[in-house]
């Protein structure tokens, strides 16, 4: 499939609703911190993703598109959730991803992006050189990524009670 930022946006603006779904209304057995850095709880993806709305995507898209004399992106700290997700609500968290999700995608539209546009380039800290569609295109299967990891991490709640169907269970292999 060709990268197509109207495409992506369709993914990015439905990822909030789509763990708000999965998530709301659910005990904190389902979805407390693990507060490991091996094994996200949904509580710590949701974090994730806020710390990634706010130091990763529109942020690094911006270093490249100002092509500016350093387009070195800031290193991102996969684990940042752990300190900065203290102390909320899992409710709270869901609110704050969606109203950042919505400001971000505000602001990639405003951008009205061309072909010459995605194919300008930045400096990733440890990948080296990447392109605008490559950073957008990585944003899409980030969001997927981590809603198969909610949804594996709750289906793995009951592995041990499944029994012999464990054997037709793809999601707990």
């Amino acid at each position: 499939m060709k990268f197509n930022v109207e495409q992506a946006i369709e993914i990015l603006s439905n990822t909030p609703a789509t763990v708000k779904s999965l998530l709301s209304n659910l005990s904190d057995e389902w979805t407390e911190s693990a507060a490991n850095s091996e094994d996200w709880s949904p509580f710590d993806v949701i974090g994730h993703y806020i710390h990634a709305e706010e130091t990763d995507w529109i942020p690094r898209a911006a270093i490249i598109l100002k092509q500016g004399a350093n387009r070195t992106f800031e290193p991102f700290d996969r684990f940042a959730q752990f300190e900065k997700s203290k102390g909320k609500s899992l409710s709270e968290l869901l609110e704050t991803f969606a109203e950042l999700r919505k400001e971000s995608l505000a602001t990639l539209r405003s951008w009205n992006l061309t072909d010459e546009h995605l194919r300008l380039k930045g400096m990733h800290p440890e990948l080296g050189e990447v392109n605008l569609e490559q950073l957008l295109a990585t944003w899409v299967v980030h969001d997927l990524t981590h809603v198969r990891q909610i949804v594996t991490g709750l289906a793995k709640k009951y592995s041990k009670n499944v029994g012999v169907w464990r054997e037709y269970l793809s999601i707990l292999k």
